[in-house]
């Protein structure tokens, strides 16, 4: 929206006729708005009107294939795909991407293009986040002016966000919730977070339901005395230091510890078999806990014990953190919905495993494969008996296989998005995103209910295509959590991803940026697109400032960290340009161009 205003962005929006002609040349924004409020009013309506008509178009499957057979539908297509890949582009390069959306000639293209859109995302979505803590005076140097939970989060209320055209309607708003100055999280946690460049060990020490033993390298390592020497490191970090150097317990340590038991898990008769769905209870007579005490924590889980199966999702946050942090946890039962902080009890949850691993249980997800590592990350929790409706959906071919589709197509919910970009570290959790994030699972028993109905049928009563649900699921819950291993070569794969032909200078650039990004990343406990968004990494290792202030003019809006420490990064600029500087040919770059990089 801020670069839209200075280059000045064309648009075929109506103009207020209660301006006069003088006026609007000298209040206007951009042709056709006199404001932001109303070229974002007339830019969402047009967003919402699209997403409305493609939800109308055939979907994938024969109903689609049928209309494709005739001649004037298959160019109408043809030409409408023309139009959109020609106002993608444009977009991609208003933002400064790549944009060869309409190169058909390569066998690769589609996937190319693919990337070029995921890749375009990323800069434009790294962008929309610098700007809105920039709009919020958010800086690192500054001490949070209130306590946490004290300070109301923000609710953005304007003219274009406001649903519902008629005085007599209730007023409905999209709002970005987030707090101003927010007290981090990481301060509380008892344990520290780990960003030590260094593989991830599993947190467990204690294996309820276990078939096959815990290694002793976890049991015993919490009754380990402190080494002196790893007072200040993680304790993760000291094991791993204790393990280089006794070599001791190599395999133990990177195994999932619920292997076995995931291998030799069957599924009973019973769940294979068709059930009679049992209908949601209404969202406003089912009772709502909210759980943020040990106390409450040890009470759910002797209620989850009881249950033959229960709903699960988290909400997460990643933006001001490097590995990501699990701010919150649905759970729903056939009576129940439970809410809990786990920032508050992150270092009690692996209570919860006894529940989570019990084989007897099914643990009901939705697209759970970030879910699975997340758990493993952040509480040492495991899942034993998983079941991932996102696969169920997939199995039937379903038109899509979104939570919000399964809402809308099972339980004729229209699922809430007015809070998809909210900051879930706030606290106290206002209303309105209680309200959202216990949707996500108050609905899923009776999805799960309904799709297993629907894979029988779908496979004439035989259980195999069940089955294979099951199995892709068990599959899910045996991912482990793998951290973000920095290397001298952790560059070359971002370069190749991003498809850019670098000079040795410019290479040289990128290659220090990115170990200066990611150290700092580490160390401020920040995500790497929060101290140095990729795109602005690029452009400086494309541009070669010679001054400092070269490299800030690089940046739209300027990071926080990048304004802190912008000699710094000069100096690793003028590092890069003392290197020679060699024509490097474009099918072969790569490999001349490390050569010269790797020797200095």
């Amino acid at each position: 929206m801020a670069s839209s205003k200075k280059k000045g962005l064309k648009s075929s929006g109506p103009k207020d006729s209660n301006l006069d002609t003088n006026d609007e040349d000298k209040t206007e924004l951009c042709p056709g708005f006199r404001d932001v409020d109303a070229f974002v009013k007339h830019g969402f309506g047009a967003v919402l009107s699209a997403t409305k008509a493609s939800a109308g178009l055939p979907q994938a499957g024969d109903e689609y294939d049928f209309y494709r057979s005739f001649p004037g539908f298959q160019e109408f297509c043809e030409s409408q795909g023309d139009k959109l890949l020609h106002c993608m582009s444009q977009i991609m390069q208003h933002h400064g991407c790549r944009s060869h959306m309409r190169d058909r000639n390569k066998l690769t293209g589609l996937e190319e293009r693919f990337d070029l859109v995921v890749d375009s995302n990323d800069v434009i979505l790294e962008r929309v986040g610098i700007l809105l803590d920039e709009a919020d005076g958010v800086n690192r140097s500054q001490q949070p002016v209130m306590p946490a939970g004290f300070q109301p989060p923000k609710v953005v209320v304007s003219s274009w966000n406001r649903k519902g055209s008629s005085p007599s309607s209730r007023s409905e708003t999209f709002r970005l919730l987030h707090a101003k100055n927010i007290t981090r999280p990481q301060l509380k946690f008892k344990e520290k977070v780990d960003n030590s460049n260094t593989p991830f060990i599993p947190k467990i020490f204690i294996k309820p339901n276990a078939v096959k033993p815990l290694p002793s390298y976890f049991t015993n390592k919490q009754m380990r005395k402190e080494r002196p020497e790893d007072l200040d490191v993680p304790a993760a970090l000291a094991d791993f230091i204790h393990q280089q150097r006794t070599q001791e317990h190599v395999d133990d340590m990177f195994a999932h510890p619920y292997q076995y038991e995931l291998d030799h898990l069957t599924i009973p008769e019973n769940l294979l078999s068709k059930p009679e769905p049992q209908m949601h209870k209404p969202v406003a007579e089912t009772k709502l806990s909210f759980v943020d005490t040990l106390e409450d924590l040890v009470a759910l889980n002797e209620k989850l014990c009881k249950l033959s199966e229960f709903a699960v999702d988290l909400e997460h946050h990643s933006y001001r953190s490097f590995l990501g942090l699990t701010c919150l946890m649905q759970i729903s039962t056939r009576e129940e919905d439970f809410i809990i902080d786990t920032l508050e009890l992150r270092s009690e949850m692996y209570i919860l495993n006894e529940a989570f691993t019990d084989p007897s249980i099914v643990k009901v997800f939705h697209g759970a494969d970030s879910d699975i590592e997340w758990l493993q990350r952040d509480f040492g929790l495991y899942v034993v008996n998983l079941f991932d409706t996102h696969q169920a959906s997939r199995a039937l071919n379903l038109a899509r296989h979104s939570l919000d589709h399964l809402l809308k197509h099972f339980c004729n919910v229209d699922s809430d998005k007015r809070y998809q970009l909210a900051d879930w570290r706030v606290r106290p959790l206002p209303d309105e995103m209680v309200q959202y994030a216990r949707t996500d699972t108050h609905y899923l028993l009776y999805i799960y209910d309904c799709v297993r109905v629907q894979l029988l049928d779908f496979n004439h009563g035989q259980p195999g295509l069940l089955q294979s649900v099951w199995n892709k699921s068990s599959s899910i819950s045996l991912k482990k959590y793998v951290k973000p291993i920095y290397t001298e070569e952790s560059y070359l794969e971002l370069q190749r991803k991003q498809k850019k032909s670098f000079n040795t200078q410019q290479l040289t650039a990128f290659r220090l940026l990115f170990a200066w990004r990611d150290k700092l990343a580490r160390q401020e406990d920040e995500s790497t697109g929060y101290v140095l968004p990729t795109h602005m990494m690029i452009k400086i290792s494309e541009e070669l400032p010679r001054e400092p202030q070269g490299i800030i003019a690089c940046c739209n809006p300027v990071p926080p960290l990048v304004r802190q420490y912008n000699n710094e990064l000069h100096l690793l600029v003028q590092q890069a340009r003392e290197m020679p500087l060699l024509k490097v040919r474009k099918d072969d770059d790569l490999p001349s161009v490390l050569v010269v990089c790797h020797r200095t």
